[in-house]
């Protein structure tokens, strides 16, 4: 009789213990500072980003945001770490609509799943990318007009993009498909080397994002024809869209959001989006990330994951049509 009552109020001991730790994990959280991984490097339109939402993430959660740096694979070495960290609250991604839509596609053999190994938390921007040319290789005034000068000399021109398969060279492939150009498509180990060639007049053009573009626009060094987005976008108001130059319907853009590992409790889930509401939402963060050629969006918990499941979908259909693959 006496074992049977020791066991059960051991058993009653446990079951409290694991109730109070479970209240505690919730309504403590974060009791510690929280780590941000990222597959691209210090410095990178990420990184940028990330930056800015620091401190309003840090005062909103009342610890330290620690941003990690794991670059490689197209950002799937940061994706693989955090799919495989423990879903405590404590690491999260951030990750980009290459790292959880195009690499979905590209990568033949990835050991995680974008979408069920991921707890989608927020997207936080709108990256535009820009069509950028040298004006001493191609001397274009808009976007039409470079339409028929490619036209005109086919196979003369290069274009350049950050490496086979990726974003810049998704959205000029896709570009090329719907105007009809044959361009020769030079691939760049990132974003420096693709822009210095088009500086040097090594290739004729480039997709690049809008906000490593602005600079070397102001200084005349490029011409800037046309954004990809839909609409127009506040840094540049009175640059129009490629899709009101001839070219309806064209589009192609990417997101940054937050990601934490599958299996996120969701009171943490929805207190980490309410911080990033807070910050994203801040009219000084706000216009800064406008600024610098982005688009600030916040999404929901629901909306952020239906967002993930489209884009995966979409740029499978883009990676297919133009046959790239990663082994």
């Amino acid at each position: 009789m006496l074992k049977a009552l020791v066991g059960s109020f051991a058993a009653l001991f446990l079951s409290a213990a694991s109730a109070s730790a479970q209240a505690q994990s919730q309504g403590d959280w974060p009791s510690k500072p929280i780590t941000i991984l990222m597959g691209f490097p210090a410095g990178s339109g990420v990184d940028v980003v990330a930056r800015m939402l620091q401190p309003s993430l840090e005062k909103s959660l009342g610890q330290r945001l620690v941003i990690d740096y794991k670059s490689g694979a197209g950002g799937n070495l940061a994706s693989e770490a955090v799919a495989n960290a423990k879903p405590d609250g404590y690491t999260f991604l951030l990750g980009t609509a290459a790292t959880h839509g195009v690499n979905a596609a590209l990568y033949s053999k990835l050991s995680f799943d974008v979408e069920a190994d991921f707890t989608p938390i927020s997207t936080i921007v709108d990256v535009p990318n820009v069509l950028a040319i040298n004006p001493e290789v191609i001397d274009a005034k808009n976007v039409q007009d470079f339409i028929a000068k490619v036209k005109a000399a086919p196979g003369k021109y290069s274009f350049a993009s950050t490496g086979n398969g990726t974003g810049t060279h998704l959205a000029f492939a896709a570009f090329n498909a719907q105007a009809g150009l044959d361009l020769v498509h030079v691939p760049y180990k990132g974003g420096p080397d693709a822009t210095n060639s088009l500086l040097k007049g090594e290739t004729c053009c480039v997709f690049a994002l809008l906000q490593a573009m602005i600079q070397y626009a102001k200084a005349g060094k490029v011409r800037l024809l046309g954004v990809t987005t839909a609409k127009r976008v506040g840094a540049m108001p009175d640059l129009p869209t490629i899709a009101e130059q001839g070219m309806p319907g064209y589009e192609s853009f990417i997101w940054f959001g937050i990601f934490a590992p599958r299996g996120l409790d969701p009171a943490i889930a929805a207190k980490m989006n309410a911080a990033l509401k807070t910050a994203i939402e801040d009219p000084e963060i706000n216009k800064k990330l406008v600024e610098l050629g982005n688009t600030p969006r916040y999404e929901t918990l629901d909306q952020f994951k239906a967002t993930v499941k489209r884009d995966r979908a979409k740029w499978a259909g883009t990676v297919k049509a133009v046959g790239a693959k990663v082994d």
